[in-house]
């Protein structure tokens, strides 16, 4: 439809008697703006080829499914290199699993296969969902150790799901996505990747189901760098070194711990992604996009919980203070009397509870073991407590606490976060918090000279700015359509993980390397419409 302005032109006109003003509207077409030709500019897009992680791969609400994957990052800027002569076929190595596999909260020891999360109404547990807590924006819900305790909100996943299946031999070699979720950048340079054995630690099964030959002892096979690179590309988008601080974020710092994971040394990042790099580049000559790391607290996984959200009515506070402050500060006191601890930890450590909010109650092990001192005074009850203390406003509480905060330990006096404290991989201290940033930007220093090293076939996209301010602004508009740094629906940027985008944060995420590659290679490369791309859905009902 044609829109019309409108200007408004004052005439004077005698007439018989008197004289007036009158205004007359006249129309006034609009200047066309004919927008700008699409142009490659001095890329090449004729094979497209993607190389990276769980971001790449297109994993949504902690699994890759079918409608994730259709929506994948890589895919959608496809479609975009469409308009400049990119060919309408990117493949994809299929998962064909409508609720995807859930490699977080899945237990394939002893057979339980989760799918993707989701949020929903609690009003029952019975349905084709597990039960949990409260989803987000929806209310929380009161729980019986005691009932004036309300837990925070966290999604839940589907209770039934696939185990990936092998892709078809047949159809590996025409591949052009490479995305592999929940790996180190060491992994893509290791055939051990693709070696399907439970005691294989490098094994992914997101890898060994497409890998072009798969390992048969963890040594010989192909490795995700060689597979991609074999690909024979003529522009690449290369995002790798993702998990190497987030998985340790996201686990809460806990990487001392069998079983999660650690953060990878700034030495050995150097070694292997600078290797990932110059494999690729070695002997090819296509041109391609780099994206760095965002800061993890940029995710809402880090910040939808607050440090301060379980509240207490003040009869239960006054019972808490009664029977569990009162003793453990008491304590304290002695130990400091004792020259166990300083006054200054003691202070730190004392517990206060009062009506309304309170600090979640935490296992912080910076802190002075205090299991001994406890046990040689007569004390033992109070081991648990042996290094806790309550969060404060510099403390970041994981989305994976909203599963177990307000909920019983056992008994009705041990509730997780209030009278019991929560390990310390449910909690991110100052301190953890600001080596992994400081981790972080050691990493996009090293991503940032690899780029400029390459500086002819390289486009650096800033990822970490554009999900930084997304944070400071609170919102974007584009299309008509807002989005917002959450995964609340209907605005909400990212999936109901917390940690990676929606179809339509992806797709504000293409835009991001989008303008790296029109700005570096000159080209004229339509963005991506965020109206095209749905967001999280609203929460269902048990």
């Amino acid at each position: 439809m044609k829109k019309t302005n409108y200007i408004y032109i004052t005439l004077i006109t005698l007439l018989l008697v008197g004289s007036c003003k009158q205004e007359v509207i006249v129309p006034v077409d609009p200047p066309i703006v004919t927008p700008p030709t699409p142009s490659k500019g001095s890329a090449d897009f004729t094979k497209f080829v993607a190389i990276g992680n769980s971001f790449v791969a297109g994993m949504q609400a902690s699994s890759l499914y079918n409608e994730s994957q259709a929506n994948s990052l890589p895919r959608i800027m496809a479609k975009q290199f469409e308009t400049v002569g990119g060919p309408t076929t990117f493949n994809q190595p299929d998962i064909n699993s409508v609720n995807g596999f859930n490699p977080i909260n899945s237990n394939t020891g002893i057979g339980l296969i989760l799918g993707r999360l989701f949020l929903f109404d609690p009003d029952g547990t019975t349905g084709p969902r597990t039960p949990g807590p409260a989803a987000a924006k929806a209310p929380a819900t009161s729980v019986t150790c005691p009932s004036s305790v309300s837990t925070p909100a966290a999604p839940a996943p589907f209770n039934t799901s696939d185990f990936p299946a092998s892709f078809a031999v047949g159809s590996r070699a025409a591949l052009n996505n490479f995305g592999v979720p929940l790996i180190y950048t060491a992994q893509t340079l290791t055939p051990a990747t693709g070696f399907a054995n439970p005691a294989n630690p490098a094994w992914s099964p997101f890898y060994s189901r497409f890998a072009s030959s798969p390992s048969t002892n963890g040594a010989d096979g192909s490795t995700i760098v060689g597979d991609a690179k074999t690909a024979a590309g003529s522009f690449y988008l290369i995002w790798l070194g993702f998990d190497d601080v987030l998985l340790y974020a996201a686990t809460g710092a806990d990487g001392a711990t069998a079983g999660t994971f650690p953060m990878t040394d700034l030495s050995a990042f150097n070694t292997y992604y600078g290797g990932a790099i110059a494999t690729l580049m070695t002997g090819t000559t296509f041109k391609g996009v780099v994206g760095n790391i965002p800061n993890f607290t940029s995710l809402p996984y880090f910040y939808t919980v607050p440090w301060n959200t379980i509240a207490l009515d003040a009869a239960t506070a006054t019972a808490l203070t009664t029977g569990l402050s009162t003793g453990y500060n008491g304590f304290l006191t002695a130990m400091v009397g004792a020259g166990v601890i300083t006054q200054a930890e003691a202070d730190k450590r004392k517990l206060t509870f009062a009506a309304g909010k309170n600090g979640v109650l935490m296992v912080d092990e910076t802190l002075t073991d205090l299991t001994a001192a406890m046990n040689a005074n007569g004390a033992g009850a109070l081991v648990p407590y042996a290094r806790a203390r309550q969060a404060n406003a510099t403390d970041l509480v994981p989305l994976a606490a909203g599963s177990i905060l307000g909920t019983c330990n056992g008994s009705a006096a041990a509730i997780w976060g209030v009278s019991y404290p929560v390990a310390d991989r449910y909690i991110l201290t100052a301190a953890e918090t600001g080596a992994i940033l400081a981790r972080t930007a050691e990493f996009n220093a090293t991503i940032s000279s690899l780029v400029t090293a390459n500086t002819t076939r390289l486009a650096l996209a800033d990822v970490n700015k554009a999900y930084a301010d997304l944070v400071t602004n609170k919102a974007y508009i584009s299309d008509n359509v807002m989005i917002t740094p959450s995964f609340a629906p209907p605005t909400g940027a990212y999936s109901e993980d917390g940690l990676h985008p929606n179809s339509r944060g992806y797709a504000f995420t293409a835009n991001v390397f989008i303008d790296a590659i029109n700005t570096k290679f000159t080209a004229v490369i339509p963005k991506a419409s965020l109206a095209a791309y749905s967001g999280t859905a609203l929460p269902v009902n048990p």
